[in-house]
């Protein structure tokens, strides 16, 4: 969040510029790069002052995202725009249809109780690795690594802002 606005999610970054004419590539961070990134779509920028900017066109090279931006005309102004994010508001990303999947974004900051009732405190951050998926939590100051299972996680409650978690004997142990 930015001074208690609506939540901002990044959804792509600029990076080197591609030709003289001001295309740039861009690394997408979302699921569907074709619906983001299609021509008319106006995205704001973190830095705020780099945009917003709006996509005149959209195609591919060597398998990467090639975005001309409107008004940005030659490879100075593109290479001006390297490392910016593309950030859009997080209502305006499309609807999860499958009940166990979430955003990483909506996970972050909730409460998380064990299923006897203690409080664990928030959920820090989500992690993606080895083909598994944990949750982060800070437990008595120490970092802990929660596997994202519904065996481990029974319960994620988005509208009550909290996750139950049944962790097995000796998960905080380490």
């Amino acid at each position: 969040m930015t001074d208690g606005g609506p939540l901002i999610v990044a959804v792509g970054r600029i990076g080197p510029a591609r030709g003289v004419r001001g295309d740039v590539f861009v690394e997408p961070w979302t699921d569907d790069p074709d619906t983001r990134f299609a021509a008319g779509t106006v995205l704001r920028t973190e830095p705020a002052g780099a945009g917003p900017l709006t996509v005149e066109s959209a195609s591919s090279a060597s398998g990467k995202l090639v975005i001309h931006f409107a008004d940005v005309d030659g490879r100075v102004a593109a290479e001006a725009l390297r490392g910016v994010q593309l950030v859009v508001e997080a209502t305006q990303r499309p609807p999860i249809e499958d009940p166990d999947e979430f955003y990483d974004t909506d996970l972050i900051g909730l409460a998380v109780h064990t299923a006897g009732g203690a409080e664990l405190g928030p959920v820090r951050d989500v992690l993606h690795a080895g083909g598994a998926d944990y949750l982060v939590l800070d437990v008595d100051g120490r970092e802990r690594l929660v596997p994202f299972v519904s065996a481990i996680v029974p319960t994620v409650d988005l509208p009550g802002g909290r996750v139950v978690i049944d962790p097995p004997e000796g998960l905080f142990d380490l």
